[in-house]
């Protein structure tokens, strides 16, 4: 029921294998910038795209959290990425029943290679 829950569900789901319980933490129309250099739009691509990812079953640590700024019901989520990413950040929004969703989601912020 906090914006930072959703980085801890995050790395729960994605251990467990669960690519439907990721894609679940983001609302219907959003935006994440990944591939690198690219964007995946909508609810059921993030999840087709984390089937892919989790078919090779990554472990993901939890990282540490940055300030969360909230506005209303818009708030900026982010960590210290410790993979080399430079840091992960997410626009999440409160929904009616209280919880948070990713609305936009930056991975990490690493020039794309030309």
């Amino acid at each position: 029921m906090r914006p930072e829950d959703i980085s801890r569900l995050f790395v729960e789901r994605s251990n467990a294998g669960d690519a439907a319980g990721v894609a679940a933490l983001y609302e219907e129309d959003a935006v994440m910038a990944y591939p690198p250099g690219g964007q995946t739009v909508g609810r059921e691509a993030i999840r087709v795209l984390w089937e892919k990812v989790l078919a090779n079953r990554p472990r993901f640590e939890p990282e540490p959290p940055l300030p969360t700024l909230i506005s209303g019901d818009i708030a900026l989520t982010s960590t210290v990425a410790e993979d080399g990413a430079g840091a992960r950040a997410q626009v999440v929004r409160r929904q009616p029943d209280g919880s948070w969703l990713r609305m936009l989601d930056q991975p990490e912020f690493v020039p794309a290679t030309r």
